[in-house]
């Protein structure tokens, strides 16, 4: 994210959340409302290279609606930082590509990802994944502001 200091990402992406919260007014369909969302995402944070949903069915992650370039459709649960995210239930924040064992390729321009699990009831919907054209693009900021969205798409 190109921003220049803590605060100012704190407004983007409190714009974000109000932003998000109009978009879903009204709107019931899911993948309506993740494919706005994917592209808010992708319009608010300038380094993304891959902003999107991964919808879980039938035990594995299915690719859902994105913006960036042709990805990986499917991810097993425990592979990679998506599987991780939704087989622990939990964010996940992948600082180096290049350093990670566990890391699905799916864009080389991908150097750092934040992936966030999608709860309804207790049980897994799928997961919020970003992509980053920087190396250690997300921290603790952008896992307290991504949960928060992934929590107003959840209760819509």
């Amino acid at each position: 994210m190109a921003f220049k200091d803590q605060e100012t990402k704190v407004a983007a992406y409190e714009m974000l959340l109000a932003q998000q919260k109009a978009l879903l007014a009204g709107e019931t369909n899911l993948i309506a409302n993740l494919a706005n969302a994917s592209a808010l995402l992708n319009q608010t944070l300038s380094n993304t290279v891959f902003a999107g949903f991964y919808l879980y069915q039938d035990g594995e992650l299915i690719l859902g609606p994105f913006q960036g370039n042709v990805s990986c459709v499917h991810i097993a649960m425990g592979k990679g930082v998506c599987g991780e995210a939704a087989e622990t239930q939990a964010t996940v924040i992948m600082v180096d590509a290049k350093q990670r064992q566990n890391y699905i390729a799916c864009d080389s321009r991908a150097r750092s990802e934040i992936v966030v699990p999608m709860l309804q009831d207790n049980q897994l919907v799928g997961v919020l994944d970003l992509d980053s054209e920087l190396v250690a693009d997300y921290d603790v900021i952008d896992q307290t502001y991504l949960e928060q969205y992934v929590a107003i798409l959840m209760a819509n």
